[in-house]
C-alpha cells in the first residue's frame, strides 16, 4: 500500500504564498499519478493539480498560473507551491495518488489533509 502525509498548511493573508508538502511511503513504484485536491466547508472536494513521473502537470483552471505542483522522480515527495492566495483558496488540502496514468477518475490513496486558511 501507499501512505501519504501532508504538511505545510497554515493561516495566511490574501496575496501571500504557501508551500504544501506531501511525504509518500510504501509501494511508490506502482504509482502513475500524484495530485492535490481541496475541500472547503460546505463544498465538494475538488481537483487542484496533478503530476506524472515524466514531470507533466495538469491544473484546475481556478489555480492555473498561481499554483505549481512538483515532485521528485521517485514520488517520495510532492509539493504544491501556492502564490497569490485568495480567500476562496481556503480549504483542507489533500494529497492523493493513483496507479493509473490519468489526470481524472478515482484516486487510490489519500492523505489526512492539511488546513489552509486565507484571510482577506
Amino acid at each position: 500500500q501507499v501512505q501519504l502525509v501532508e504538511s505545510g498548511g497554515g493561516l495566511v493573508q490574501a496575496g501571500d504564498s504557501l508551500r504544501l508538502s506531501c511525504a509518500a511511503s510504501g509501494r511508490l513504484f506502482t504509482l502513475g499519478t500524484m495530485a492535490w485536491f481541496r475541500q472547503a466547508p460546505g463544498k465538494e472536494r475538488e481537483f487542484v493539480a496533478a503530476i506524472r513521473r515524466s514531470g507533466s502537470t495538469y491544473y484546475a483552471d481556478s489555480v492555473k498560473g498561481r499554483f505549481t505542483i512538483s515532485g521528485d522522480n521517485a514520488f517520495n515527495w510532492v509539493y504544491l507551491q501556492m502564490n497569490s492566495l485568495k480567500p476562496e483558496d481556503a480549504a483542507v488540502y489533500f494529497c492523493a495518488a493513483k496507479v493509473a496514468i490519468e489526470w481524472t477518475g478515482p484516486y487510490d490513496y489519500w492523505g489526512q489533509g492539511t488546513q489552509v486558511t486565507v484571510s482577506s
